[in-house]
């Protein structure tokens, strides 16, 4: 018997074909709760312990935003490997689909670890798993997470911490650039242990003609005060 404490039990409790949906028409999808308060604030709790990362990035050196986070080794912890473990067989239909739709490559395999494996063939043989962490006056500029020629084109942040009691501002911002008209934007406040599953790069999007590609950008907006952290989901490996 499944246990539905488990992050595993959780991911496969969601309502996928609605999610499908959301991300079809919108490009990002929040998902119900994932980890307890408790897991998130286990997990948090790791940031100061260096045996668990193999680099430290601060966004205001490289012109990122502002704040710091740090990419995990491939020690996963256990929900972390977990929670990546469980979303990409559940994430691969949407991912498969939306390949055909742009009639692209869908070079993804039935398993992670086969997907991983072929990233470290590829050349792209580092974790890129992350837990973030922002103050007050912290952002994190539009960017995409694509670190070589493999990418999976949907990735996962979850909330470690609660809007409006541990923090305020930092909403989670994607912009999306419209085939000759204006780029379209949105703000979802990301609430403890829930996650939003986002495009990566791009999504298939409705046109006259059939389908045309969407590029999409995602970051966070300025913390007002307290403190955020999350931690990010990332399908395809780094460089």
């Amino acid at each position: 018997m499944n246990d539905p404490t488990l992050p595993a039990s959780r991911v496969a409790a969601q309502d996928w074909a609605a999610l499908a949906g959301e991300l079809d028409e919108h490009g990002h999808a929040l998902t119900g709760p994932l980890l307890t308060p408790g897991q998130c604030r286990e997990l948090a709790a790791l940031y100061d312990e260096n045996e668990h990362f193999r680099a430290t990035v601060d966004m205001a050196r490289y012109r990122f935003g502002s704040g710091q986070y740090r990419y995990l080794t491939h020690e996963l912890p256990p929900v972390v490997r977990e929670l990546r473990e469980a979303f990409y067989p559940r994430l691969l239909p949407v991912a498969r689909d939306w390949a055909e739709r742009l009639g692209r490559p869908a070079p993804w395999p039935d398993t992670l670890g086969e997907w991983v494996r072929m990233c470290h063939a590829a050349g792209q043989s580092r974790s890129a798993q992350i837990l973030l962490r922002y103050g007050p006056g912290d952002w994190n500029a539009l960017h995409r997470d694509v670190f070589g020629d493999l990418v999976f084109p949907l990735q996962v942040v979850v909330g470690l911490d609660a809007p409006g009691e541990d923090f305020t501002g930092g909403e989670f911002v994607m912009i999306e650039q419209r085939p000759r008209a204006q780029s379209r934007g949105s703000a979802t406040p990301l609430l403890q242990g829930h996650g939003l599953v986002f495009t990566t790069r791009d999504r298939p999007v409705a046109s006259r003609r059939g389908w045309s590609v969407g590029p999409m950008r995602h970051g966070v907006s300025t913390v007002r005060s307290g403190r955020r952290r999350t931690l990010g989901l990332v399908f395809h490996e780094a460089t």
